[in-house]
């Protein structure tokens, strides 16, 4: 089952603003820490892939089935899913998402064997879901099924203020061992940036300073 003290927690903000960095952040200071983190891009997929990605399938059930496969759910059980862009979803695969939201119960395509899932969910999308909602581009009772706990991830010019903090963060995970170190003026010209592409974009200045200026980024 989905644990009812696990809330499902839905991120949004703009592309490149860290939502999937949130999720992991979750999952890692939850007791589910041990398991599994599974992520999944709903908008890269195609319908019918999606959803034997989500659910699995067994051999058979289709052209290309040639053997069984466990989908992202089950292969989530114990831990933490991530459904990036779920916003993309179509409206068929929503209404599949809600009702093992809802029964923490999955199917295999082609099968008939009903499995428990015990996960816990975190979705993501760049879009504005109540519009979506209003537009009839998106489930009502999805996204209040979702929405148990909002997070909205301003863009990176609205937050400047922690630019060093993230600076510093992106940096140690290239090199944990020994970071290259950022001096005052290249955080101030990286603060006059206006950085379109969100954090993504800043991971990929530091990485790009840190191959140029090794450990003394000036």
């Amino acid at each position: 089952r989905i644990a009812p003290t696990d809330a499902t927690v839905l991120v949004q903000g703009e592309t490149g603003t860290g939502k999937e960095l949130v999720a992991q952040a979750i999952h890692q200071n939850s007791p589910r820490k041990s398991r599994p983190f599974v992520a999944l891009n709903c908008a890269a997929l195609s319908e019918n892939i999606l959803e034997s990605e989500l659910f699995g399938h067994i051999r058979g059930a289709f052209t290309d089935a040639s053997a069984d496969r466990v989908g992202k759910f089950e292969y989530a059980s114990g831990g933490t899913l991530f459904l990036d862009e779920v916003g993309d979803l179509q409206l068929e695969a929503q209404a599949k998402l809600l009702r093992v939201l809802e029964s923490g119960e999955i199917q295999r395509i082609g099968g008939e064997k009903t499995l428990k899932v015990d996960i816990r969910v975190v979705a993501a999308t760049n879009r504005h879901l109540e519009e979506s909602v209003a537009a009839g581009t998106f489930r009502e009772d999805l996204y209040f099924r979702l929405n148990v706990f909002p997070i909205e991830l301003p863009p990176l010019r609205e937050r400047l203020v922690d630019l060093t903090a993230l600076v510093d963060h992106l940096a140690a995970r290239l090199r944990p061992r020994r970071p290259p170190r950022f001096s005052p003026d290249v955080i101030a010209a990286l603060g006059a940036h206006a950085w379109p592409g969100n954090i993504r974009e800043l991971a990929n200045i530091v990485e790009r300073l840190s191959i140029i200026g090794g450990d003394e980024v000036t």
